[in-house]
């Protein structure tokens, strides 16, 4: 049995994200879909809030886990018995990331490889950065997102206006 884990921080998951997921279901026994905690980033949503998304897009399919984890995502491979790690490519510049990455997870833990599957042609503009830009200005995201994240999405932003928090950045504003 071959296990697979996709890690991402899933703020929130995308469109693209669940297209590699479920094209990995078609290579590898089980997809471990793994949602880091701590990135070195500002997140939208927290760790327990973006766990939840990803498990109601995923439910219901039994080649797919969800899990959290934290620290170096070989290590995580190790933990749960992953052979592989799945990473997706959008644009040429996430190729020269993803290649520097997988060497060094290489170098920690050599029994661990990293398979880099293409995005489909639809999704090559996605991020979950561009997602919650076009969201917090209030812009449509729901061809780019599951409902339940639309949602979520319109929910948090809510919220944080109540609060009298600012997500929105100056690069959709213009």
């Amino acid at each position: 049995m071959i296990r697979a884990l996709f890690p991402a921080t899933f703020d929130p998951i995308h469109n693209g994200h669940i297209d590699i997921v479920n094209r990995s279901t078609k290579l590898f026994d089980e997809i471990v879909v793994a949602v880091y905690d701590r990135p070195l980033k500002t997140l939208l949503f927290s760790p327990e809030e973006r766990m939840a998304l990803v498990e109601e897009t995923f439910k219901g399919k039994p080649k797919i886990t969800v899990t959290g984890y934290t620290g170096l995502t070989v290590e995580y491979c190790q933990e749960v018995g992953a052979q592989v790690i799945v990473r997706g490519l959008r644009v040429f510049s996430d190729f020269e990331f993803e290649f520097r990455m997988a060497l060094a997870n290489h170098e920690l833990v050599p029994e661990v490889e990293t398979i880099a599957l293409i995005t489909s042609m639809e999704h090559t503009f996605l991020s979950s950065t561009t997602v919650r830009e076009i969201a917090s200005l209030g812009g449509d995201v729901s061809t780019m997102v599951p409902t339940h994240v639309v949602q979520a999405l319109k929910d948090k932003f809510l919220s944080m206006e109540e609060e009298g928090s600012d997500f929105a950045t100056n690069a959709l504003r213009d």
